[in-house]
């Protein structure tokens, strides 16, 4: 008895010092379930919702006056009649969107974005203009033309996409967005999640330690997670340390324990998150269907479809086409400040493993000094994976790279000439990391198979990576895109693409 006592204290001394390190902290226990990340993203979402479509209404007002059949009619009356209309149909709005589950995601997914709603945004903005042209006509209230819905239709789509984005950047400020979590097994798969969160803080998830039959306690880069205790014990954490998140990695529990351990755990306030089996080729292209109720994993075929690849082209040429007129003036400017920077081309060539294993000259703005190549072999006793792993080559702190190059490597602008190889067919803009030949020697078996497509400006590897990650997992990163490709996936990461560039955390190969 005074062992589960003692245990007992050491979960509530272990929530307090979490609670001690965040801002604004409060008693354990305080912290009431409607105050958790569902409650206020929900509401935000809602609040966003709204001011999109009034402003998107407001907008469409302002560039398209007057409707067809209301001659005679004041345009105040009229003003007032199409404004109740918009007032009265609001709800229905939000309904539509309860319906398409718009407020739920975020609370079930760590890595959910705006993007990720934008199908459903569209549907749920097109069935609502339809709508409130349709009860327009039938309650004769007010009459809006086409062209004032079509500007609310188009602006509404962007404006509310742009309020709920803000509405999800102001929630991960608030304290009730972080998740207290715990990882059932701190096995090698159960580290390896732990790693991955600790790699994304930005989806909000605080992890307190590992539960584990298995007495011993993490080591290395986790040493600071605690053991809190075995799987008999995981209910009480849950209450005591405030958990919201369970994530069930592979424990050492026989397959009836975890069951019985998974469901004892539904009866709490908590999102339970399995690591499914062979995760390693689970992607986000895999579907759930069922034979007689078993739920399947299904994995689409590992091959692209002429039709795929000709919408894959016309991506890339029409963006890359375009991004190239656009940034012309930049293009001008970098190489004004590299010529004034050091001496030396303004470009960079450096030759790079494409599709099917062919070489070709990629193209970067110059970010090292001339003789960059020529003092590599003196910095080798620096390279970051020396010991862990020789076959990358990465200096921190490089001192061949110039003061201007810093700049342009942090925000990836010495990426953009590579434009150009997208255009000449070469590249792709999303696609698996392009390898030096020295890199591509050592890629075998299963792992060749990212050869497919072309290499990518951004990628998985860009989105997801960090500095000093394994060579393994890069070219898993790569292996999981080529086996999970589709066009969705490809402006998904484009648009991910875009903070990690403003942040300046991207990637730099």
């Amino acid at each position: 008895m005074n062992t589960d006592a003692q245990r007992r204290g050491e979960f509530a001394r272990l929530g307090a010092e979490w609670l001690e390190q965040l801002p604004g902290a409060v008693d354990v226990g305080s912290q009431a379930p409607l105050l958790r990340r569902g409650w206020l993203v929900r509401r935000l979402l809602v609040v966003a919702d709204v001011v999109g479509l009034v402003a998107a209404y407001g907008l469409a007002r302002l560039l398209i006056r007057g409707s067809p059949s209301t001659a005679g009619v004041p345009d105040r009356l009229e003003s007032y009649q199409e404004t109740l209309l918009f007032l009265a149909t609001l709800p229905a709005w939000l309904l539509v969107a309860r319906l398409y589950r718009l407020y739920d995601r975020d609370e079930e997914r760590t890595d959910h974005d705006t993007f990720d709603d934008f199908v459903a945004l569209f549907h749920v903005i097109t069935v609502g203009a339809w709508l409130l042209m349709a009860t327009a006509w039938l309650t004769d209230v007010a009459n809006p033309s086409f062209a004032k819905v079509a500007v609310f239709w188009a602006s509404a789509i962007v404006l509310v996409t742009l309020s709920r984005a803000a509405a999800r950047a102001f929630a991960r400020t608030r304290r009730a967005y972080i998740q207290n979590a715990v990882i059932v097994g701190a096995g090698e798969v159960g580290q390896l999640v732990a790693r991955k969160l600790l790699q994304h803080p930005e989806y909000g998830v605080n992890l307190v330690g590992f539960v584990d039959a298995d007495p011993k306690q993490p080591d290395g880069d986790l040493a600071h997670l605690a053991r809190l205790g075995g799987p008999a014990e995981l209910r009480g954490i849950v209450e005591l340390l405030d958990v919201e998140r369970v994530i069930v990695a592979f424990s050492g529990e026989s397959h009836a324990e975890t069951l019985e351990l998974i469901r004892s755990l539904q009866d709490y306030w908590v999102q339970i998150d399995i690591v499914p089996r062979l995760f390693e080729i689970v992607g986000p292209s895999a579907g759930i269907h069922t034979v007689g109720g078993l739920p399947l994993v299904g994995l689409p075929p590992l091959r692209l479809s002429r039709t795929s690849r000709l919408f894959k082209r016309a991506l890339d040429v029409s963006l890359a086409g375009l991004g190239l007129v656009v940034l012309a003036p930049v293009f001008a400017l970098v190489a004004l400040l590299i010529r004034r920077d050091s001496p030396g081309p303004v470009l960079f060539r450096q030759e790079r493993v494409g599709f099917d294993g062919e070489t070709f000259a990629i193209y970067k703005f110059r970010t090292m000094t001339a003789d960059a190549d020529d003092e590599k072999d003196l910095l080798r006793a620096l390279n970051l994976h020396l010991r862990t792993d020789p076959r990358m080559f990465k200096v921190q702190d490089d001192p061949r790279v110039t003061r201007l190059g810093r700049v342009l490597r942090r925000y990836s602008i010495d990426e953009l000439p590579q434009l150009v190889n997208v255009l000449r067919g070469e590249m792709s803009l999303v696609g698996p990391r392009p390898l030096i030949p020295e890199e591509a020697r050592h890629v075998d078996g299963w792992a060749r198979k990212r050869l497919s497509l072309k290499p990518g400006v951004t990628g998985l590897w860009q989105v997801y990576g960090r500095s000093g990650i394994p060579f393994e997992e890069m070219v898993k990163l790569d292996y999981l895109y080529v086996t999970t490709w589709s066009l969705w996936n490809d402006l998904r990461l484009l648009f991910r693409t875009l903070p990690v560039v403003v942040r300046g955390e991207s990637q730099n190969w």
